[in-house]
């Protein structure tokens, strides 16, 4: 689509443009591409978040897994044993394990990109651009930008899809001298942290807030569900390296098709601190864009939809130790 300049934000009527959604149908597994339980991993994976598999349903047992892949059972047991870390399923001991959620965890060293995220656990990404505009900023965006009002900034409206699935509304701020980059591309072609990085773009650091939220008007129009809809929300905001805000984003994902994960070693620091909050529960992590280290030691933990108002969450994350941060631009949770 054609970019705009100043014109407010279109959403299209519901269901417009959108793609239907699959039917919950298996398909031949493709030939592997690399190591074996990786196959088996991402087709199982596929048939537990497209439904062929439902929450409560039993997946096939060992053999008949090995009998369909032509694999051993070993190799069998390292693909369940990753969809057990993923939270996926569940149960066992002599019987074929269950379903518990269609979820796919998103680790935070992918969460600068959709695209590789969905990519890299076997999805099909896509999108739909409703609108990319240069105008005057305002509000919350401001603040986190560290900009006066008005200043000229680039927002994206865009839906991102998984397999042809409405999955997640995007809403990004860009600065003006990095935003104006995105109108030598087609938002509507793929990623676009990958295009600007490849323009030289400084994309050092970010601070993610996790939280839930009630879906307004567009949500419900681009996701496909009611208004007021519980949504999963990500708000991050990105810094080059000389700490330089240059991007706001305000995310929200259908719940029951994302969740995020945190994974951190001996060596990286992570602290929690709780405070209380009007309404749901936040999580916040700074993590720089090269991601975390694999998970050896530590702890680890799943964000997923706030419960009742309460306590919120914060936590810092970085690649070297140290004391945690604090930003004076965070937003209190609403």
């Amino acid at each position: 689509m054609a970019p705009s300049s100043s014109s407010p934000h279109a959403v299209p009527p519901p269901g417009a443009g959108v793609p239907s959604r699959p039917p919950h149908a298996a398909t031949a597994p493709h030939p592997p591409h690399g190591p074996l339980h990786q196959h088996v991993l991402g087709e199982l994976r596929r048939r537990i978040v497209s439904g062929t598999y439902a929450i409560g349903d039993s997946l096939p047992s060992e053999s008949a897994l090995c009998a369909e892949f032509s694999i051993s059972r070993g190799t069998v047991r390292q693909a369940l044993g990753t969809l057990r870390s993923e939270g996926l399923i569940g149960g066992g001991q002599g019987r074929p394990p269950v379903v518990r959620s269609r979820a796919v965890p998103q680790p935070f060293e992918t969460f600068l990109s959709f695209s590789r995220w969905a990519a890299g656990v076997g999805r099909v990404p896509g999108q739909r651009t409703v609108e990319v505009a240069r105008r005057g900023v305002h509000g919350v965006a401001a603040d986190a930008l560290g900009l006066e009002e008005g200043t000229p900034v680039v927002e994206v409206l865009r839906l991102r899809l998984l397999d042809g699935v409405p999955a997640m509304v995007e809403r990004d701020t860009f600065i003006e001298p990095v935003g104006r980059l995105i109108f030598e591309f087609d938002p509507d072609t793929g990623s676009i942290y990958d295009h600007l990085i490849s323009r030289g773009a400084d994309l050092h650091a970010a601070r993610h807030v996790i939280d839930a939220v009630a879906a307004d008007e567009t949500d419900a129009d681009l996701l496909e569900v009611a208004a007021g809809a519980p949504l999963l929300r990500e708000r991050r905001t990105t810094r080059n390296a000389a700490g330089v805000p240059v991007e706001y984003a305000d995310d929200r994902y259908l719940p029951e098709l994302a969740a995020f994960t945190i994974d951190n070693t001996q060596d990286t620091s992570l602290s929690m601190v709780r405070f209380p909050t009007a309404s749901a529960a936040a999580a916040s992590l700074v993590s720089p864009t090269a991601g975390l280290d694999p998970f050896t030691a530590g702890t680890a933990g799943t964000a997923g939809p706030a419960g009742p108002a309460g306590t919120a969450g914060t936590a810092e994350s970085a690649a070297t130790t140290g004391p945690a941060a604090t930003d004076p631009n965070q937003e209190p949770t609403a």
